[in-house]
């Protein structure tokens, strides 16, 4: 009997990282064959642009658990403190309207426009993200990505030697955020979490730069010292070389590996132009060698 051929199609949108994926339909059943060629894909790629997707939330949660459990977001303004499975990244309200810049969803949505890996604040940190693309602005609004694994690349030996044994500090809130009333102090307590500076995918065994807003202090070392540290290695993440910024499409759907990679919003008009998208994210698993293997239905 022929093995069966997939039909997608793979092209890279940046020299190192970042692929395009095309001949497919994801909002129906994923064939076997077809989730092994995108598995392979993220975890070589880091970040996928799935283009002509229409997903309904139901639809999109069931792609999601093609690679594992769903993550349920915390209870934030942002989602009218009741969380779900879907995360709605938008500026309008309930009624359709444009909610207020002062508004606390729309406050606490500007907390994404930091560099960021989704979940690192929890003991075992997010697999993966995606973000459907419901309505787009027709000017700003891209969401930018940087690739800790291609940085971590072009780290000297020693470098990478010095920092392989480091641990750092996660936590919820910001930095710079500590005081916000987003979170209720339990959450902010609960949610503070080590992770190794240096992650490996147990998949291929590349390693990857580890850091963004929620890394704030390293363990061992006066905190400033470990901020200062982390912050170095946040911009070194996010040089030019090693950055894509993705202009959003109707139709788009764009997933990527947070174990890898760093990404932020960034602004555009959010009194003028309408913006809407739908993320969901897929919970990693203790240890990460769970995911050495691509995952069963």
């Amino acid at each position: 009997m022929d093995t069966p051929v997939s039909r997608i199609t793979i092209n890279r949108l940046h020299p190192l990282f970042v692929a395009e994926v095309t001949g497919i339909d994801l909002s129906v059943p994923v064939s076997r064959e077809d989730f092994r060629v995108i598995w392979d894909a993220f975890n070589e790629h880091q970040i996928l642009v799935f283009r002509d997707q229409h997903f309904t939330d139901e639809t999109q949660i069931a792609f999601g658990r093609n690679f594992g459990e769903l993550e349920t977001m915390i209870a934030h303004p942002g989602n009218d403190w009741n969380p779900g499975h879907i995360s709605v990244m938008t500026n309008l309200g309930k009624d359709g309207n444009f909610l207020p810049l002062d508004h606390p969803a729309m406050v606490h949505r500007t907390r994404n426009e930091e560099w960021h890996s989704d979940s690192s604040f929890k003991p075992v940190a997010a697999l993966a993200s995606m973000l459907a693309a419901h309505i787009v602005p027709p000017v700003g609004g891209n969401t930018d990505f940087a690739s800790g694994r291609a940085a971590y690349e072009d780290l000297p030996a020693e470098r990478k030697a010095a920092l392989e044994n480091l641990t750092a500090l996660h936590r919820m809130t910001y930095r710079d955020m500590a005081s916000d009333t987003g979170y209720n102090d339990e959450d902010k307590k609960r949610h503070i979490v080590t992770h190794p500076v240096i992650r490996t995918n147990p998949v291929n065994g590349r390693k990857a730069l580890y850091v963004g807003s929620h890394a704030q202090e390293i363990v061992g070392m006066p905190p400033e010292e470990g901020a200062k540290l982390l912050d170095e290695l946040t911009a070194f993440v996010t040089q030019p070389k090693y950055f894509y910024s993705h202009p959003w499409r109707d139709g788009d759907a764009v997933m990527w590996d947070n174990r890898c990679t760093l990404h932020r919003a960034t602004t555009f008009d959010k009194t003028k132009y309408k913006r809407k998208l739908h993320r969901t994210t897929i919970a990693g698993k203790a240890p990460d060698t769970a995911f050495g293997v691509m995952p069963q239905k």
